[in-house]
């Protein structure tokens, strides 16, 4: 058996909410991030506390073979299986009287009226159930009503730098060096066993992980025809990380290199892009005055890998790499994040607003290097330094060495990310 790469943070989520029968057990992710081994993984775990195998049930919705074992057809029309009524009657037929049953069912998207699937086995009494999916449309607010607020989302992620480092072996000499191979062959845990073949590291982030994702989660959703403009706004938007902007800055933008989009079917494209987990949009957020602003915004690469494979060139712009490494490492420690706007005299902008449940509040700012520049390291104080409150203030950069400069902190990013 081919060795899992350890997944703890997630796998403590799944345990803390392990005996909470009556909610549904949601993990979410963008294609091929590892929803499907970190459930694994937990069966795993189960199995160490004396949980028998015969009390977990484990559908893969991808699996062709089990489903039509099962006696799951193809609708061709809707691309999504058909007959929720027979997999419930295959589950609960594996049932055993007075014990609990794990059930996990894996991609659950892809299974038409899955929430009457998952409803009807949550309200069983010795019924634990357990879903993956990739797509955050299904997560709407009248599907989350149809569960009448049972259930309790792990929003998951492709590795992060620490993950990485372990599943590389652990070794932390080089740090940076691991950091360029990270950002350059992708934190999706399937390119590690590619021992950095950069060709088949392509093919599999363009097959697997970005054809397979824009087919299935956009293209057949919103019924797309024209692929190829789809393909242009995403590869715009994925070349822009990190720049604020709006959909209508992007429309004009795309007008003057010869794409021709309305708003509507750019506002449909962009925001398939964000229900698949390939990107995400960050918010902007006025400090002073509490609240988020409708005007422009941030968009993020679910991983730079990715997005040099798509784009076809190794990125000249290290530090917007970096921002968007630190933007979704934030997202997962479980923050809410934002981009920062200070109103003075002029418009001053901190990278992250990052608020923990609970409401209290951190402060990011992001540079690749500041030491060798003093004009730079001025600039890039000065934003936090425009903040008048007493939250704490970050300032990450790739520098050696951490430090303290006028009440914020200055910190590694690298050390950071391991922490």
């Amino acid at each position: 058996m081919k060795k899992m790469i350890d997944r703890p943070e997630y796998l403590e989520k799944l345990k803390l909410w392990q005996n909470q029968m009556d909610l549904v057990k949601i993990v979410t992710g963008v294609r091929r991030c590892g929803k499907s081994k970190l459930l694994e993984l937990f069966q795993e775990y189960l199995k160490t506390t004396g949980v028998k195998p015969e009390q977990i049930i484990a559908v893969n919705f991808e699996d062709e073979i089990q489903t039509r074992k099962i006696g799951l057809k193809l609708n061709n029309k809707s691309k999504l299986l058909e007959d929720y009524g027979t997999l419930l009657d295959f589950i609960t037929g594996k049932f055993i009287k007075k014990q609990k049953t794990y059930i996990f069912l894996d991609e659950i998207q892809l299974l038409d009226n899955w929430q009457r699937l998952a409803n009807a086995l949550r309200m069983q009494d010795n019924a634990n159930v357990y879903l993956t999916g990739s797509n955050a449309y299904m997560f709407s607010s009248d599907l989350a009503n149809s569960f009448g607020g049972r259930y309790i989302e792990i929003k998951m992620q492709p590795l992060s730098f620490k993950e990485y480092i372990n599943g590389t072996g652990g070794n932390t000499d080089n740090l940076p060096n691991k950091y360029e191979q990270y950002t350059r062959e992708s934190s999706f845990p399937q390119t590690i066993a590619f021992n950095h073949e950069r060709e088949m590291i392509n093919n599999y982030l363009l097959d697997s992980v970005y054809k397979n994702t824009v087919q299935k989660d956009i293209v057949q959703r919103l019924k797309i025809d024209d692929i190829a403009r789809l393909d242009d706004v995403i590869k715009f938007l994925f070349d822009n990380i990190g720049n604020e902007t709006s959909l209508l800055g992007v429309q004009r933008k795309l007008k003057s290199s010869g794409i021709n989009i309305s708003p509507t079917t750019l506002n449909a494209y962009v925001k398939g892009l964000l229900d698949s987990y390939l990107m995400y949009k960050c918010e902007r957020y006025d400090i002073k005055g509490k609240r988020i602003l409708e005007s422009n915004a941030k968009y993020y690469a679910a991983d730079i890998g990715l997005r040099t494979a798509l784009l076809g060139k190794q990125d000249a712009d290290l530090g917007r790499a970096l921002e968007n490494i630190v933007y979704l490492e934030l997202l997962r420690r479980g923050y809410q994040v934002c981009v920062g706007k200070v109103k003075s005299r002029e418009t001053i902008e901190v990278d992250f607003v990052a608020t923990r449940a609970g409401g209290e509040i951190e402060y990011y700012q992001v540079a690749w290097s500041v030491l060798g520049d003093l004009n730079t390291l001025r600039r890039e104080l000065a934003s936090l330094e425009a903040i008048r409150d007493n939250y704490p203030k970050y300032l990450l950069t790739m520098d050696y060495g951490s430090g303290m400069n006028n009440g914020i902190n200055r910190l590694n990013v690298l050390k950071w990310l391991l922490s």
